[in-house]
């Protein structure tokens, strides 16, 4: 049967995907709600880099963004003294059971990945007449390696937005095909998605009023110097309304913005001062800016050590993944002799 962790607490699993530069949304929609279910699980952190693979192409930048992922989440308050963090690219072991669990998943159900579909709805749109145009093998089996991801470490819940569900939904439905022919000699766990309420972090305004996305070019990275974050909260959009006319704050991309980041009691005050009027965009930036560098400095700091090339950010990568392994291997060891390969 399955293998059973030391403690009694349920384990949780995040992966982050090293594929760009962190900003605002990931902090507030991502990394701190990930960080809290260490209060509450056995809590194990990865950076998804052979994830990265199918869009990463660049070998200096995928290392870069590995480091640059690690260094961030480490940064915000990740401890990897309490918590287990690792690269997907240390754990071998998640690679053998790759292959064994693609052998137990059926092709239509790869054939429903949202990824898939929507690379082949793409193709469609723009006239192709291979709708396979352009897709790799490594999007196509993505949802297995992600299902071993989740299912090598005997992980009960995965926490995810809406729109990633389906990794989930598809890890179980491969764990539960295994268990249907091998469960007489090992189980694996079934996961569960916690749906976690990312709805802040993607509604997060960027510097054109829009959602906070890599893909709009509107972003405030997390770690940008103090000259320009100031320069960044100042280009916040705002309307010609005049400083004493009453302003409603959650029309404003800035106010949504601090009251993410500033304590209650400054949101409230400053909330007050916009609706009665006698506080101009101008002061509510300013403002802005001094809330986000107070509370980023320290983490800008750290991070900035840690992405130095002669931190300690490398041995922390590598104690995560003995940990990781001392999980892995013995799971893939009942699986291989489940399946008849001792």
């Amino acid at each position: 049967m399955s293998t059973t962790s030391a403690s009694s607490a349920q384990v949780s699993l995040t992966g982050v995907k090293p594929t760009g530069e962190p900003h605002l949304g990931n902090y507030i929609g991502a990394i701190k709600p990930a960080l809290a279910l260490a209060q509450e699980y056995d809590a194990l952190y990865f950076i998804a880099d052979y994830h990265a693979l199918t869009t990463v192409r660049d070998p200096q930048l995928l290392r870069h963004y590995t480091r640059s992922v690690a260094a961030t989440w480490i940064a915000a308050g990740l401890n990897p003294d309490r918590v287990i963090f690792y690269c997907q690219s240390d754990i071998p072991e998640i690679f053998d059971l790759t292959w064994i669990m693609s052998c137990m998943t059926s092709k239509g159900l790869m054939n429903r990945a949202h990824a898939y579909k929507a690379a082949r709805d793409r193709n469609e749109e723009s006239g192709k007449t291979d709708l396979d145009a352009g897709i790799n093998m490594g999007l196509y089996n993505y949802p297995v390696l992600m299902a071993v991801d989740i299912l090598i470490m005997e992980t009960d819940v995965v926490p995810v937005g809406h729109d990633q569900l389906q990794h989930v939904e598809v890890a179980a439905d491969i764990a539960g095909s295994f268990n249907h022919v091998y469960g007489k000699d090992f189980k694996f766990t079934i996961p569960q998605a916690i749906v976690s309420d990312t709805e802040t972090g993607r509604a997060l305004p960027g510097l054109d009023g829009r959602k906070m996305s890599k893909s709009y070019d509107n972003t405030i990275p997390l770690f940008c110097s103090e000259a320009q974050l100031k320069k960044l909260a100042r280009r916040i959009p705002t309307d010609s309304t005049p400083v004493e006319a009453p302003k409603d704050p959650d029309s404003s991309p800035a106010f949504q913005i601090l009251a993410q980041f500033a304590a209650p009691e400054i949101t409230a005050e400053t909330r007050r001062r916009l609706r009665e009027g006698g506080m101009g965009w101008g002061e509510l930036k300013n403002q802005l800016f001094e809330v986000l560098n107070t509370r980023l400095s320290p983490l800008r700091e750290r991070y900035n050590a840690l992405m130095d090339p002669d931190s300690e950010l490398d041995a922390l990568l590598a104690a995560g993944a003995e940990k990781a392994r001392k999980r892995a291997v013995p799971v893939l060891a009942q699986v291989r002799k489940a399946i008849g390969i001792d």
